[in-house]
């Protein structure tokens, strides 16, 4: 019998078997200080049925858990599973499109999973030694195959290709990587190799499962029935001239229901259990208003299994710890406290692109690292492996670019916070970022300014040196209240080649 590891009605938690008052995981917010702002997309899909102010015994991360997740600024996403072998470059999004006979043949395919070239500690050597400070690895897509060794069982499963048409049949296997002839559970090896070399492990997991016929109808599914109007609240019945692939079964039963919520909530618990400390749970997609009760109480189960594990707000709401803006950087400072990480995609989808002329460029992600510190926010580029395992040279040589400037002028980027109200930026090509005593600012250009930075909103400390990131020498600087600050930039620097860097070039300015 599995063991309940909350008791909400006593106020009680079981934590290594010690009974402990819920109060003792208290954190200092207040749930005001947690409201996902009304222009997050998935923060809408689930507000008609998530309560706008969790229940009392539920309590976000500590303050400790969000000082660090404001403090990383600048970390990566991989996308990683059978659509890899597909060639699919936009995860395993393409799989609605496809007929059912190639849906029967795409869910055959993990029986060919042998990733030859993948080496857990190559990739995060990768990560560590560019400047990453966490990554987030696809644990499960919503394609429903595990990239870990699970431990749960597919009951039920679509047979795309039956005579006659599509058929719900039942099944009894964990459709994951150790059922593949590789047998090797890649997200142990990433975490084991990211804990050594210090970085922060976001497991990305979805919550609808394409492959588990119980999970119907939810979040895209293949699968509609009867009733997915009231189980889905985004369902939409498929649109003329759609190339979605859409079958219909008969609702899910009681038992189905209760099975669905069972995997759900087991795969959760394997991740923060079987895998040591995980920073970040990065959780994808929704399911529904008439099983959101099971899943709020797996929610709360899962922040008794890891108290500061940050939890990503997608399908959860204002239970969630954080959000993601997905392909964009916000134009302005975020109008919510809740902590934000931009996660945007190096080529044109998150999983891997062979087109080598589709990768954006270190330029682009410096700008957008920047740009995002600015806000006070963080930026999580998306790269995707191939089917054996690995990234593609122009993806790795870009990570690298970007490494060569955060070497330079990464004390400008990493633990530091946004200036107050529109500070953190003048015109279009300067932003700056301030350290949390706010005794510096520091200025990025995002265009070479020529012999003289002029800056208005900044007043540094009478007699104080300004220096340039990279470049030994303080720099000479004048000030006054109507003409601002101007800094005076060596002659010698005017060549592109002696500069510090490229792309964006920074100054500290000590201001108290």
């Amino acid at each position: 019998m599995q063991r309940r590891n909350f008791l909400s009605g006593a106020g009680l938690v079981l934590a290594s078997g010690i009974l402990k008052p819920i109060s003792s995981f208290a954190s200092s917010t207040t749930p005001e200080q947690h409201r996902l702002p009304l222009t997050d997309p998935h923060y809408n899909i689930v507000k008609s049925y998530v309560e706008e102010i969790p229940v009392p015994e539920y309590r976000w991360a500590s303050e400790s858990a969000y000082e660090a997740f404001r403090d990383m600024k600048y970390g990566i996403r991989i996308h990683w599973g059978l659509y890899s072998l597909a060639g699919f470059t936009r995860e395993s999004w393409p799989f609605l499109d496809l007929s059912n006979e190639q849906r029967a043949h795409y869910n055959q395919m993990y029986k060919t999973w042998n990733p030859a070239g993948f080496d857990a500690d190559e990739w995060t050597s990768l990560f560590a030694e560019n400047g990453l400070r966490m990554f987030a690895f696809t644990t499960k897509h919503h394609e429903g195959f595990s990239m870990f060794d699970t431990h749960t069982r597919v009951r039920q499963r679509v047979r795309w290709d039956a005579p006659g048409g599509p058929a719900l049949e039942n099944r009894d296997l964990a459709y994951s990587i150790m059922e593949t002839p590789f047998r090797r559970d890649v997200v142990k090896e990433l975490c084991t190799a990211g804990h050594k070399r210090g970085l922060r492990i976001s497991l990305y997991f979805s919550h609808p499962d394409w492959y588990d016929a119980d999970f119907r109808p939810y979040a895209d599914d293949p699968i509609e029935v009867p009733s997915a109007a009231q189980l889905d609240p985004q369902w939409r019945p498929v649109q003329s001239g759609s190339t979605k692939n859409v079958w219909t079964a008969p609702d899910p039963t009681p038992e189905e229901v209760a099975r669905m919520m069972a995997r759900h909530r087991a795969q959760l618990e394997e991740l923060l259990t079987q895998y040591g400390d995980i920073q970040m749970l990065s959780l994808d997609q929704w399911l529904g208003p008439k099983v959101w009760p099971q899943m709020r109480e797996a929610i709360l189960h899962l922040r008794k299994l890891q108290p500061n594990v940050m939890l990503r707000a997608r399908g959860i709401g204002n239970y969630g710890d954080y959000y993601t803006p997905e392909g964009f950087v916000p134009g302005s400072k975020s109008n919510t406290n809740t902590p934000w990480m931009v996660i945007y995609p190096l080529a044109d989808g998150f999983s891997y692109d062979p087109n080598a002329s589709h990768y954006k460029g270190a330029n682009w992600i410096v700008k957008n690292i920047v740009d995002t510190a600015a806000k006070g926010g963080s930026f999580q580029v998306g790269i995707g492996p191939d089917g054996t395992g690995r990234f593609h040279p122009t993806a790795i040589a870009q990570l690298k670019q970007t490494g060569a400037w955060l070497r330079v002028c990464g004390n400008g980027i990493y633990a530091t916070r946004p200036r107050n109200g529109e500070l953190w930026r003048e015109s279009e090509s300067i932003r700056f970022t301030r350290t949390k005593d706010n005794r510096m600012v520091h200025c990025f250009a995002l265009q070479w300014p020529g012999q003289t930075l002029t800056l208005q909103s900044v007043r540094p400390k009478a007699g104080s040196k300004i220096f340039m990131f990279g470049y030994p020498e303080p720099m000479k600087w004048v000030f006054d209240s109507a003409s601002g600050l101007k800094i005076e930039i060596p002659e010698q620097l005017q060549a592109e080649s002696r500069r510090p860097c490229e792309y964006v070039w920074g100054w500290t300015i000590q201001t108290a």
